[in-house]
C-alpha cells in the first residue's frame, strides 16, 4: 500500500477545450463524500475543486456513530447487498488509517423477548461469511456471567454474543480525505458557499461567496453534488439547468440521529449492541478513554437541517434504552455531552425512518454539462461510494481512467517510515503501537498521553506537527491543557482549522476535558491568530 500511487503529478487536459475551464469537477459539500470523492478525481488526474459552506465535517459527517460496520440490523430489512458491501469495505478503511480506525468487538446481551437466539445466530453467521474477513475475528456466544462485558449488566443478563466491526474518529476521517485530495491537486475551499450553478452545454458557471461576502466565479466542466442533506435543496436553489429540465428528481428524508456522552460505564474495551422493545438497536461505546458513547435515535426532521439538535424525549429515550441492560441506571443528569446529526437518506416510501435504506445512488445527468448528484449513503461506504462517482464523472467526460483507493493509504496512515514494513500476521492495532512507542523513543520529552494522542490524531504526520521540537516549552504556550501553539497554528496551517469549535469538537474532542473557561481561552487564542476568511 501506498499514499503516493497514483502518481499526484496532473496530466495535462486531454478535452479541447479542458484550458478554458479553472476546473475539471467541481464538487459541492466538504463532508463525508464530497472530500471522498476530490480525493479520488483528483489521485485520477482531474483538476478539482471542492467547496463547503461551513467547515469540513461541520454537520452530518461528524455526527455519526462512528462506526465501521456492515450494519448487522440491516440484515432484518433483507439489505443483503448493502451489508455486504459495507462489511468488504471494512478492512480496506482499517488497513488506509490505522491511527485513527480500529476493530472494535460488541456484545450483544441476548433478550429472548426481543429476538430467539436461532435469529441471531443466524445473522451473525451471515454477517461473518457474507465478505472475506482477514482481520477481524468472528463471532461466538459468551456467557456473560464469566465474560468481563457481564459486569456491568443486569444479572438477568446471562448469555450473549460477540462480533467484530470498527470504530473511527469521522471527523478526522473527512480530513484525511480533504488533505490527500489537497496533495493530489485539489483545491478545498472551506467556508466557501455555492450561491448559484448555471448549466449549459459545455460546462458549468459557479459562483461562490466567501466568508467575507466576496463573490467569484469560476467555470467547470462537471459538477458533483455532495451536499448531503442539502442535496435536494441545492438542486432546487442555487442549480439552474436549461429551460425545461428538472435536475431534482429524487427526494431525501431527513431522519435526526442523536448521542449521548455519559462518564465511562465500564472499564473493558468492547462496545454493546442493545436490542429495545421497539426493534431498533442502541449502541454504548468506549469512547475517549474517560466517557460511553451512547446512541442513536431515528427522528425525522423538517426544515433547515444545519439546526437540529437533539431533545429532552430523544436524551430520556436513550437513557431509558440503555438502563434495561446496566445495573447503573443511566439518567439525563448523567449527560455531560450530546450531538445530533441529521443522515440524508433516500426517500423509499418506507413508514418507519429506521426502515429507510441507507445505501446510495448515484444520479447522472447528461443532457448538457455532467450533473453527479449523491443521493443518500453512510460513512463504512464513502470509499466505495467515492469510487463508483470517479467512474461515473470519468465516462460522462469521456475520458475513463482507472480506480486507485482500494490499496492506498490515508494521509498520515502510512507508519512503514516509523515501524517498517507490516510483521508477518500482524494486525493493524499492533502496527499502532508499535508506532506509539517509536513516536515515544523520538520524543522522549512528550508526556506519554500527549504522545499517544498526537499519535492517535495524525499518525505519521505527527513529525510535521513537532518538527524540531527538543522539549515541552518548544510547543509554545498551553493554551489548554494538554494542548499548545504550536499544534493550534499546525491546524489552522493545513487542516483548514478557523474557530475553537474546529478544534475542540471536529479535529479533537478536547472540549470534553475542558472546563468552559479553558474553551473560551481556546477560542481567543484562534480567534487573535485564524485567518478570518
Amino acid at each position: 500500500m501506498s499514499s503516493s500511487s497514483p502518481s499526484t503529478a496532473r496530466p495535462s487536459p486531454t478535452h479541447a477545450g479542458a484550458a478554458a475551464f479553472d476546473c475539471d469537477v467541481f464538487v459541492v459539500g466538504g463532508g463525508i463524500n464530497g472530500c471522498g470523492i476530490a480525493r479520488d478525481l483528483a489521485g485520477r488526474g482531474w483538476r478539482v475543486v471542492l467547496a463547503e459552506k461551513d467547515d469540513l465535517a461541520a454537520h452530518t459527517s461528524s455526527s455519526s456513530t462512528k462506526l465501521i460496520h456492515g450494519g448487522l440490523r440491516y440484515l432484518e430489512y433483507y439489505e443483503f447487498s448493502l451489508v455486504r458491501k459495507a462489511l468488504q469495505e471494512r478492512e480496506v478503511l482499517l488497513r488506509s488509517a490505522p491511527h485513527i480506525m480500529w476493530p472494535l468487538r460488541f456484545v450483544m446481551p441476548h433478550d429472548a423477548s426481543m429476538r430467539p437466539a436461532w435469529m441471531v445466530r443466524l445473522g451473525l453467521f451471515l454477517y461473518d461469511h457474507l465478505a472475506k474477513r482477514e482481520v477481524l475475528p468472528g463471532s461466538r456466544g459468551v456467557d456473560l456471567r464469566e465474560h468481563p462485558a457481564g459486569a456491568p449488566l443486569k444479572s438477568s443478563y446471562r448469555r450473549g454474543f460477540v462480533y467484530s466491526d470498527g470504530w473511527v474518529d469521522d471527523a478526522r476521517l473527512v480530513v484525511l480525505n480533504a488533505l490527500d485530495a489537497q496533495a493530489r491537486g485539489a483545491q478545498i475551499l472551506t467556508r466557501t458557499r455555492c450561491v448559484g450553478a448555471q448549466r449549459d452545454a459545455a460546462g458549468w458557471t459557479v459562483a461562490l461567496e466567501g466568508a467575507d461576502g466576496v463573490q467569484r466565479t469560476l467555470r467547470a466542466r462537471a459538477l458533483v453534488n455532495a451536499a448531503g442533506p442539502w442535496a435536494e435543496s441545492f438542486l432546487r436553489g442555487a442549480a439552474h439547468a436549461a429551460a425545461g429540465e428538472k435536475l431534482a428528481t429524487k427526494s431525501l428524508r431527513l431522519v435526526k440521529g442523536s448521542h449521548i456522552v455519559v462518564p465511562r460505564v465500564f472499564e473493558h474495551d468492547h462496545a454493546y449492541i442493545f436490542q429495545n422493545p421497539d426493534k431498533r438497536i442502541i449502541f454504548a461505546i468506549p469512547y475517549q478513554d474517560d466517557f460511553t458513547l451512547i446512541g442513536t435515535t431515528d427522528v425525522e426532521v423538517q426544515g433547515e437541517p444545519g439546526s437540529a439538535r437533539i431533545d429532552e424525549g430523544e436524551i430520556a429515550y436513550l437513557c431509558e434504552q440503555a438502563s434495561r441492560y446496566f445495573a447503573k441506571p443511566i439518567v439525563p443528569a448523567d449527560v455531560v455531552w450530546t450531538y445530533s446529526g441529521v443522515r440524508p437518506l433516500l426517500d423509499d416510501a418506507s413508514g418507519d425512518p429506521s426502515a429507510v435504506t441507507r445505501d446510495y445512488l448515484l444520479e447522472k445527468h447528461t443532457d448538457g454539462a455532467p450533473l453527479l448528484t449523491v443521493w443518500g449513503g453512510k460513512i463504512t461506504t464513502f470509499r466505495k461510494l467515492a469510487e463508483d462517482a470517479a467512474d461515473d464523472v470519468g465516462r460522462m467526460l469521456g475520458e475513463q481512467r482507472p480506480a486507485w483507493t482500494h490499496g492506498a493509504v490515508m494521509a498520515g496512515g502510512d507508519l512503514s517510515a516509523w515501524v517498517g514494513k507490516p510483521q508477518a500476521g500482524e494486525l493493524p492495532q499492533e502496527r499502532f503501537e508499535r508506532f506509539v512507542a517509536a513516536v515515544q523513543r523520538k520524543y522522549p520529552w512528550l508526556p506519554a498521553a500527549l504522545a499517544r494522542r498526537l499519535s492517535r490524531a495524525y499518525g505519521a504526520r505527527v513529525s510535521e506537527l513537532l518538527g524540531r521540537s527538543q522539549d515541552v516549552p518548544d510547543l509554545g504556550t498551553e493554551v489548554a491543557p494538554g494542548l499548545y501553539e504550536r499544534e493550534l497554528q499546525f491546524l489552522i496551517d493545513t487542516e483548514w482549522a478557523r474557530t475553537a469549535d474546529d478544534v475542540l469538537w471536529r479535529r479533537s474532542k478536547l472540549g470534553l476535558r475542558l472546563s468552559q473557561a479553558q474553551r473560551d481561552k481556546v477560542a481567543a487564542w484562534m480567534d487573535a491568530h485564524a485567518p478570518t476568511v
